[in-house]
Protein backbone atom coordinates (compact mmCIF):
# COMPACT_ATOMS: atom_id res chain seq x y z
CA UNK A 1 0.00 0.00 0.00
CA UNK A 2 0.97 3.65 -0.47
CA UNK A 3 0.54 6.58 1.20
CA UNK A 4 -1.48 9.12 0.74
CA UNK A 5 -0.73 13.07 1.94
CA UNK A 6 -3.35 15.71 2.49
CA UNK A 7 -2.22 19.14 3.77
CA UNK A 8 -4.60 22.18 4.76
CA UNK A 9 -3.39 25.34 6.42
CA UNK A 10 -5.27 26.88 9.56
CA UNK A 11 -4.42 29.87 9.95
CA UNK A 12 -0.80 29.38 10.92
CA UNK A 13 -1.16 25.46 11.56
CA UNK A 14 -0.41 22.89 9.07
CA UNK A 15 -2.60 20.19 9.07
CA UNK A 16 -1.03 16.92 7.40
CA UNK A 17 -3.30 14.13 7.24
CA UNK A 18 -1.37 10.61 6.68
CA UNK A 19 -3.61 7.60 5.01
CA UNK A 20 -1.41 4.40 4.70
CA UNK A 21 2.14 3.38 5.04
CA UNK A 22 4.96 5.46 6.04
CA UNK A 23 8.34 3.48 5.73
CA UNK A 24 11.48 3.76 4.04
CA UNK A 25 9.91 4.09 0.39
CA UNK A 26 7.51 7.17 1.57
CA UNK A 27 9.59 8.74 4.13
CA UNK A 28 11.31 11.36 1.54
CA UNK A 29 8.37 12.28 0.26
CA UNK A 30 6.49 13.18 3.06
CA UNK A 31 9.48 15.19 3.98
CA UNK A 32 9.61 16.90 0.74
CA UNK A 33 6.43 17.80 0.95
CA UNK A 34 6.34 18.64 4.31
CA UNK A 35 9.48 21.03 4.29
CA UNK A 36 7.93 22.40 1.26
CA UNK A 37 4.32 23.68 2.62
CA UNK A 38 5.73 25.00 5.99
CA UNK A 39 8.16 27.17 3.80
CA UNK A 40 5.37 28.17 1.30
CA UNK A 41 2.49 28.95 3.93
CA UNK A 42 4.71 30.00 6.38
CA UNK A 43 3.53 27.64 8.81
CA UNK A 44 4.59 28.12 12.96
CA UNK A 45 2.70 25.18 14.02
CA UNK A 46 2.20 21.57 12.72
CA UNK A 47 -0.61 18.94 13.26
CA UNK A 48 -0.27 15.21 12.06
CA UNK A 49 -3.95 13.54 12.08
CA UNK A 50 -2.09 9.95 11.75
CA UNK A 51 -6.25 8.13 11.69
CA UNK A 52 -5.61 6.37 8.46
CA UNK A 53 -2.01 5.87 9.34
CA UNK A 54 -1.13 1.97 9.15
CA UNK A 55 1.59 1.38 9.12
CA UNK A 56 5.17 3.21 10.29
CA UNK A 57 8.71 2.19 10.45
CA UNK A 58 11.89 4.34 11.97
CA UNK A 59 11.92 6.19 8.90
CA UNK A 60 9.15 7.56 9.48
CA UNK A 61 9.95 8.73 12.88
CA UNK A 62 12.73 9.68 11.78
CA UNK A 63 10.48 12.54 9.42
CA UNK A 64 8.61 13.16 12.06
CA UNK A 65 11.10 14.36 14.37
CA UNK A 66 12.80 15.89 11.84
CA UNK A 67 9.84 18.29 10.77
CA UNK A 68 9.52 19.06 14.74
CA UNK A 69 12.94 20.52 14.72
CA UNK A 70 12.24 22.20 12.07
CA UNK A 71 9.09 23.91 13.51
CA UNK A 72 10.42 24.41 16.91
CA UNK A 73 13.23 26.24 15.45
CA UNK A 74 10.65 28.82 14.07
CA UNK A 75 9.17 28.70 18.01
CA UNK A 76 6.07 26.44 17.09
CA UNK A 77 4.77 22.77 17.96
CA UNK A 78 4.10 20.12 16.83
CA UNK A 79 0.65 18.09 17.95
CA UNK A 80 0.08 14.67 16.62
CA UNK A 81 -3.92 13.26 16.85
CA UNK A 82 -6.26 10.74 16.22
CA UNK A 83 -3.38 8.38 16.35
CA UNK A 84 -3.98 4.21 16.15
CA UNK A 85 -3.03 1.92 18.98
CA UNK A 86 -0.20 0.74 16.50
CA UNK A 87 1.61 3.90 15.81
CA UNK A 88 1.00 5.09 19.75
CA UNK A 89 3.24 2.30 20.64
CA UNK A 90 5.52 3.24 18.56
CA UNK A 91 5.35 6.89 19.85
CA UNK A 92 5.68 5.67 23.16
CA UNK A 93 8.72 3.20 23.12
CA UNK A 94 10.58 6.08 20.52
CA UNK A 95 10.34 8.41 23.59
CA UNK A 96 8.23 10.55 20.90
CA UNK A 97 5.42 11.85 23.54
CA UNK A 98 7.90 13.13 25.85
CA UNK A 99 8.29 16.15 23.17
CA UNK A 100 5.35 15.93 20.81
CA UNK A 101 1.98 16.93 22.45
CA UNK A 102 -1.25 14.62 21.92
CA UNK A 103 -4.62 15.15 21.17
CA UNK A 104 -7.60 13.22 20.57
CA UNK A 105 -8.88 14.74 17.32
CA UNK A 106 -8.03 17.66 15.00
CA UNK A 107 -10.29 20.42 16.56
CA UNK A 108 -8.68 19.42 20.24
CA UNK A 109 -5.14 19.64 18.34
CA UNK A 110 -6.22 23.44 17.20
CA UNK A 111 -8.01 24.31 20.25
CA UNK A 112 -4.66 23.37 22.11
CA UNK A 113 -2.77 25.56 19.57
CA UNK A 114 -5.11 28.46 19.43
CA UNK A 115 -3.75 30.74 22.00
CA UNK A 116 -0.46 30.54 19.99
CA UNK A 117 -2.61 30.86 16.52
Amino acid sequence: MSLQIEMEQHRKALIVRLKGELDHHTAETVKARMEEAIRREDSLHIILSLKDLTFMDSSGLGVILGRYKQITGKGGKMVVCDIQPEIYRLFEMSGLFKIVALQASERAALSSLEVAL
